[in-house]
């Protein structure tokens, strides 16, 4: 869609499951199912919305999704469906392959953000529409990721990847390093402070709440604003201020 002048485009990655407790926290079960019926897990459906802006100068990828290196084990875990790799998508929805990607945004690091900045050297390019990244990994064959979007920057706070690099028990899980340091190592990787403008009008501003040091963000263009909330509300029902993620850590902060 048109946005002002920048072209806006919703990105969906796969869907994944994850436990209904952890995600409305102290709402009982008997309220939260009647919204979001569970499976015979107790998970709860989930899907990652990524936002692809081009400015006509840059073509930009807020958050990445969940990422396709996954073992099978893990797969099951998260209840990962993958129809389709995120490369494919984005080229469906853009008519951009990974190398057209100039700059990634992750609000933070958590693995279904920033999942899909990285992929295994084995996986195989997108080439309109053949692509082996979306099986499953054995996992007794090391392999070694490397930037799925080679010509990108890849922007985050500085106060986000010394979180990631330095976790406490409470989010540990939710970070996975593959996903940030091959980044590091191709020189790809810019921290930025904890507000700042990547292109005119899109601005990036920490909200303390589902963590200390996740963004969110907000594009004003043409009269218009968009807002993107990433885990600070990760569903419409949690608007309720009540209904807060059992994953945040600061649930009394607004």
């Amino acid at each position: 869609m048109q946005f002002g002048d920048y072209r806006v485009e919703i990105i969906p990655d796969t869907e994944f499951w994850l436990d209904g407790g952890a995600m409305f926290g102290v709402v009982p079960r008997v309220v939260w199912e009647r919204v979001c019926p569970p499976d015979e897990k107790n998970r709860v459906r989930l899907n990652m919305n990524c936002v692809y802006i081009d400015t006509g100068k840059e073509k930009i990828l807020i958050e990445t999704g969940i990422g396709e290196k996954w073992s099978a084990k893990k797969i099951e875990m998260y209840g990962i469906r993958r129809e389709r790799p995120f490369a494919q998508s984005v080229f469906e929805l853009t008519g951009c392959r990974p190398e057209d990607i100039t700059v990634v945004i992750n609000t933070h690091l958590h693995f279904d953000h920033a999942g899909g900045n990285t992929i295994f050297q084995s996986s195989t390019p997108y080439e309109g529409g053949v692509d082996a990244a979306g099986s499953a990994v054995d996992e007794d064959v090391p392999e070694q990721p490397r930037p799925q979007f080679p010509n990108a920057r890849y922007l985050v706070s500085k106060s986000e990847l010394e979180h990631a690099e330095a976790p406490h028990e409470r989010d540990r899980a939710s970070y996975v390093p593959e996903n940030w340091q091959p980044l590091q190592e191709s020189g790809q990787l810019k921290l930025m402070p904890d507000e700042y403008e990547p292109v005119p009008g899109l601005k990036l501003q920490t909200e303390r709440g589902h963590s200390e040091t996740m963004q969110t963000w907000r594009l004003d263009r043409g009269g218009k604003t968009m807002y993107g909330f990433a885990d600070l509300v990760p569903t419409r029902h949690h608007l309720d201020p009540a209904w807060v993620m059992g994953y945040d850590l600061y649930p009394t902060e607004f």
